[in-house]
């Protein structure tokens, strides 16, 4: 799988992204050896770029990983590390949280930052992404912590997550690099990005969304709300027919709306990760793309 950079100002990543929030929940478990595993298929499959966030697993998923990487620290120099800071979660592992809350102060970010990088047993982040935008977040205080800690060597590239355009266009005025993406939900069943300017905006600029929750995160697999169905049958229909499966038929979607997402994988199974990255070369066309997209609101377009 080749690579990509995301913006002009980004690394280059995988086409598809292994996303870590997940990481502990797994059912056969998360020692290293399990961990490895995963890492492995997605390496094996052209995967090479892992999503991070400091509060994943009750802020235990960046350590996990980390200790994998200890043991084998010839994996650094074949992926790519992304991670995310700035959402503070109650937490026996944060007592000094009394509710769930934003922090976007320089030294905060800073702090999560070197917290990070001791975690994950590495000396750089590849990408630090801002995770949430708040009401008090300061564009300038933060952006001068993001080019600080680009030239004190602590992280390569910045971007942000869930942000608006109106928010990504104030934080990108006071940085000195530019945002290298906006990470954002985008499934049938969240359709906000794609209409409220959010995606419109990143190809005007020819910045690559980084796509989170593409399954909508299983509701499309089990859910029994009216929305989740239809978007179910419709997917159904288009995988028989096409002789794939449902989880594919969703990447191929996104895949091709002209944004050119990264998607991000959430699974724990090695078998799915690996077949994930086939939707590369099974295609859709707009008729399929339109099936589901009117199952997703309920509606056909106007």
């Amino acid at each position: 799988m080749k690579k990509k950079a995301l913006s002009k100002d980004s690394p280059k990543v995988s086409s598809f992204i292994y996303g870590c929030w997940r990481l502990l929940d797994d059912p056969e478990g998360a020692d290293v050896p399990r961990i490895r595993q995963k890492i492995d298929a997605c390496l094996e499959s052209g995967i090479s770029t892992f999503d991070h966030a400091d509060i994943y697993g009750g802020y235990g998923c960046e350590e996990a990983f980390g200790r994998a990487l200890k043991e084998a620290p010839d994996l650094r120099k074949h992926i790519e590390i992304v991670t995310k800071c700035g959402i503070m979660l109650v937490d026996p592992a944060r007592p000094e949280n009394r509710i769930k809350h934003y922090d976007h102060g320089g030294n905060h970010v800073i702090k999560s930052v070197e917290r990070s990088l001791k975690n994950l047993n590495v000396d750089v982040i590849d990408l630090l992404l801002i995770h949430r935008p708040g009401p008090l977040m300061d564009p300038e205080e933060l952006g001068a912590a993001l080019d600080h800690m680009r030239t004190s060597g602590k992280i390569k590239y910045y971007g942000v997550s869930n942000f608006t355009v109106s928010q990504f266009k104030m934080l990108n005025s006071c940085t000195e690099r530019k945002l290298a993406t906006n990470q954002v939900e985008m499934n049938p069943l969240y359709q906000e990005p794609f209409l409220d300017g959010t995606l419109d905006y990143l190809i005007q600029k020819q910045i690559r969304p980084m796509a989170w929750s593409p399954t909508a995160g299983g509701r499309i697999f089990n859910d029994t709300s009216e929305a989740s169905v239809r978007v179910r049958d419709a997917v159904q229909e288009i995988a028989a027919r096409y002789g794939m499966e449902m989880d594919q038929v969703l990447y191929s979607w996104l895949l091709m709306h002209p944004s050119n997402p990264a998607i991000i994988l959430g699974t724990n199974k090695p078998e799915r990760i690996r077949r994930a990255v086939e939707s590369k070369t099974r295609h859709l066309d707009k008729q399929d793309w339109y099936a589901i997209w009117s199952a997703g609101n309920g509606q056909e377009v106007p």
